[in-house]
C-alpha cells in the first residue's frame, strides 16, 4: 500500500546507529554520493561516475527495474552540452521477497555503486566540468516504506587537453541498463509473489473478525443456524459451505463494484456512510428484538421469511440472505482494510485485485464455516435444555448494545452530538447489567425456565457482565476506558491538545509563523483505530508533551462532504495510501519530515516518530 508505500506497515523504525541523530536515521536510510575517476581528462574521454548509496542496516533500495507499483531507482544525469552521451551500470542485485508488496524483488543492502561511463564532447572547452546526477529512489524495511525522495549530487572534474590519464574499465557484473530493453521493464508480479500477497490478504481478513461490525455477527449467525430445521449430516455441511461461499462472492463482488464505482477512498467511505450506518442499526435491532423474544421470525426481514419458504427445505435462500447481511454488516468496518489491500493491488493489474479480494473475503467467512456447521450438530444433540434459551437472550442484549456503534457513528459524521459519550455509556451499562441480572435470575423474560438451578458457567458469566456494567461507570466522567475507547464516542479534548480540523494551509501557514513543524493526522469520524489513539496514546504525558511540539491539525477523510474529498486527494496523492489513521510530520513548505501508518500500543515507537521530525 504505502504502507503502502509498505502495504501492511504498521510500524515505525527504532533508532539507528549510536551517535547519529534520531531524525537522520529516520528520514535518511540511504545517503548518496558521487566521484569520478579519473578527476582530470581530456576532451573526449571517457569518465567513469561511481554514484554510491550507503544504505542503513535493516532498510534496503530498489533497483533500476522493479516491478509496478515499487518505485525503482531512477538516475538522471544533467544536461551538458561537455557531455557527448552517458551509459547507466548496475550491480547485481539480490533477489529476495519484499513483504510490503507482495513480490520478490531486486533489492540493495548495505552499499549499492551504480556507474555512470560518461562520455565528454571532444569539442568541449577546456576547465571545470560539473558532473550532476540527480536519483529518485524509494526506501523500505520489513515494515514500511518512506515516501520516495528525489537527491541531487555532484562531482567535479576538470577538462585538460594534457590530460593523459584513462578511465577504468566498467567491472564485471555490472550491466548495462538500457530503459528500452525488455528487462529493463517492471516484470509482472510472480506467482510465488502472488501467492503470498493472497495469504497475507487470508491473514487480514480472519484478523477482520474482529472489529466491532463483524464480531457482533458471530451470536447472530449462532442464532440464525440454531432455529434452521434438523437436517442429515450432508444437509448441515451444505449449509455451512454454501454459507462460506455466499460470503466470499457476495463480499467480493461488493469490494470489487464500489472500489469501480467510488474508488479506494469510496469503499473506506462506507464505515462512515450516514446511511449504511443507520440501515445496520436497524438491521441490529430487528435481530436484538427476535432474539429478545419480540417477533417469533429469527431474521428481521419478512421478505426472507417467504424466500426461506419458498427454496428448498427452507435454507438456501435465507443462507444467501444472511450471508449478504454479514457482507454489507462487515464491509462498513473493514472498507479501511479493502480500500488499501485494493489501492495497492489496483497498480498491479492483471488478476491481483479479485485474487486479492477473494483471499480476503475467504479468511473472512472461514470462522464462520465452522460456526454454521457447529450450530447444525448442537441443535441435533438431546437434552439442550434451557441454556440455550439463555444464550439467545443474552445475545439480545449484546446485538443491542452493538446497534449503538452504528448510531454513533452516524450521530458523529451528522455532528448532532445527541449520542455523547455519557448517553452512549448509560446505555451500555443497563444493557449489560441487564444481561447479567437475567443470566442471575434477577429478571425474568416470558418464556423462560424460573425454576432451573442456577450454575456455575452461568453465575460466573452474570458477574462477568454486572463487573464489565460497574466498571463503564468511571467512563461517563471522563475516565479512560482503554480498549473500549475505540469503540465509545470520545472525551471532549481529553488530552489537552489544540487541534486544527481541516485547515491543512492554515497550519502550514501556523506553522511557519511559529517556526515549528507540522504533525498531520488523517482521521476519520467513524474510525475506531483513530479514536483509540486519541484517547490511549495521545493522553500519555510523554506523548502529549511531544506533541505540543508541533502545530497539529486534524484531516478528516471518512466524511462526505468537500473537505474530506480535499483531504482524501492529499492523502492519497502525497503518501499513495487510503489509510486512516495515518499521522505525517511536515514543514512549512510540505516537505514530509516522518510517516507512521495505523495504530500503535508502544508509546516508545510513537515517541520515536515525534522526535525523528523535531528540527
Amino acid at each position: 500500500m504505502n504502507r503502502r508505500a509498505s502495504i501492511l506497515g504498521l510500524a515505525i523504525l527504532a533508532a539507528g546507529a549510536p551517535g547519529m541523530p534520531a531524525a537522520a536515521q529516520k528520514l535518511n536510510p540511504v545517503q548518496w554520493s558521487l566521484t569520478a575517476e579519473p578527476d582530470r581528462v581530456a576532451p573526449g574521454a571517457r569518465i567513469l561516475a561511481r554514484l554510491t548509496a550507503r544504505i542503513e542496516a535493516g532498510w534496503h533500495l530498489y533497483s533500476l527495474a522493479a516491478p509496478q507499483p515499487i518505485i525503482s531507482t531512477s538516475i538522471r544525469l544533467g544536461d551538458n552540452p561537455a557531455i557527448a552521451s552517458a551509459r547507466i551500470y548496475q550491480p547485481k542485485a539480490h533477489t529476495t521477497f519484499d513483504p510490503n508488496f507482495g513480490v520478490n524483488v531486486d533489492t540493495y543492502q548495505d552499499e549499492a555503486v551504480f556507474l555512470l561511463d560518461v562520455q565528454t564532447a571532444p569539442a568541449a572547452q577546456p576547465g571545470p566540468l560539473e558532473l550532476a546526477a540527480t536519483v529518485r529512489f524509494q526506501s523500505c524495511n520489513n515494515k514500511m516504506c518512506l515516501p520516495p525522495r528525489r537527491v541531487a549530487v555532484k562531482a567535479a572534474v576538470t577538462l585538460d587537453a594534457s590530460a593523459k590519464t584513462l578511465a577504468p574499465p566498467v567491472p564485471e557484473g555490472y550491466t548495462l541498463f538500457d530503459p528500452a530493453a525488455p528487462g529493463a521493464k517492471p516484470a509482472a508480479p510472480s506467482s510465488q509473489g502472488l501467492l503470498m500477497f493472497m495469504l497475507v490478504a487470508f491473514g487480514i481478513g480472519l484478523a477482520a473478525l474482529f472489529t466491532p461490525c463483524c464480531f457482533p455477527m458471530v451470536p447472530i449467525v449462532v442464532s440464525f443456524f440454531l432455529n434452521k430445521p434438523a437436517g442429515s449430516r450432508a444437509r448441515s455441511l451444505g449449509d455451512a459451505a454454501l454459507f462460506w461461499l455466499g460470503i466470499m462472492v457476495l463480499f467480493t463482488l461488493l469490494g470489487l463494484a464500489a472500489t469501480a464505482v467510488l474508488g479506494p477512498f469510496g469503499v473506506v467511505q462506507l464505515g462512515s456512510n450516514v446511511w449504511v450506518n443507520a440501515f445496520l442499526a436497524l438491521v441490529f435491532l430487528a435481530f436484538a428484538l427476535s432474539l429478545l423474544g419480540a417477533f417469533e421470525m429469527r431474521l428481521p426481514s419478512g421478505l426472507l421469511t417467504r424466500l426461506d419458504r419458498a427454496s428448498q427445505g427452507g435454507g438456501i435462500a435465507g443462507t444467501l440472505l444472511m450471508g449478504l447481511t454479514f457482507s454489507l454488516t462487515s464491509f462498513a468496518c473493514v472498507g479501511p482494510f479493502v480500500g488499501t489491500l485494493l489501492a495497492a493491488s489496483v497498480q498491479s493489474g492483471g488478476v491481483r485485485p479479485l485474487a486479492g479480494m477473494v483471499a480476503f473475503a475467504a479468511g473472512l467467512a472461514t470462522p464462520f464455516f465452522f460456526l454454521a456447521l457447529f450450530p447444525s450438530y448442537l441443535k441435533r444433540l438431546p437434552k439442550s435444555g434451557g441454556w440455550m434459551e439463555r444464550v439467545k437472550v443474552v445475545m439480545g442484549f449484546l446485538i443491542l448494545a452493538a446497534m449503538f456503534k452504528y448510531l454513533s457513528a452516524v450521530d458523529q459524521v451528522m455532528q448532532w452530538n445527541l449520542l455523547t459519550r455519557e448517553r452512549f455509556l448509560a446505555a451500555w451499562i443497563v444493557l449489560f447489567g441487564l444481561a447479567g441480572l437475567y443470566l442471575l435470575g434477577l429478571l425474568r423474560l416470558p418464556g423462560g425456565e424460573s425454576d432451573e438451578r442456577l450454575g456455575l458457567g452461568r453465575l460466573l458469566t452474570g458477574a462477568a457482565l454486572l463487573a464489565l456494567a460497574i466498571s463503564l461507570a468511571p467512563g461517563m466522567f471522563g475516565a479512560r476506558l482503554g480498549e473500549l475507547d475505540a469503540y465509545v464516542p470520545a472525551s471532549a479534548n481529553e488530552s489537552g491538545l489544540q487541534w486544527m480540523k481541516n485547515q491543512y494551509r492554515e497550519a502550514l501557514e501556523s506553522a511557519r509563523s511559529q517556526n515549528k513543524q507540522v504533525l498531520v493526522s488523517f482521521t476519520g469520524y467513524a474510525c475506531t483505530n483513530c479514536h483509540w489513539m486519541k484517547a490511549n496514546m495521545f493522553t500519555r504525558p510523554e506523548i502529549a508533551a511531544a506533541m505540543k511540539e508541533y502545530v497539529l491539525v486534524e484531516l478528516f477523510t471518512d466524511g462526505t462532504d468537500e473537505a474530506s474529498a480535499a483531504n482524501q486527494k492529499l492523502e492519497e496523492t502525497k503518501f499513495s495510501t487510503v489509510a486512516i489513521p495515518y499521522y505525517a510530520i511536515l514543514s512549512p513548505d510540505e516537505r514530509v519530515a516522518a510517516s507512521f501508518p495505523g495504530l500503535t500500543r508502544d508509546p516508545g515507537e510513537f515517541l520515536r516518530f515525534l522526535r525523528a521530525g523535531m528540527r
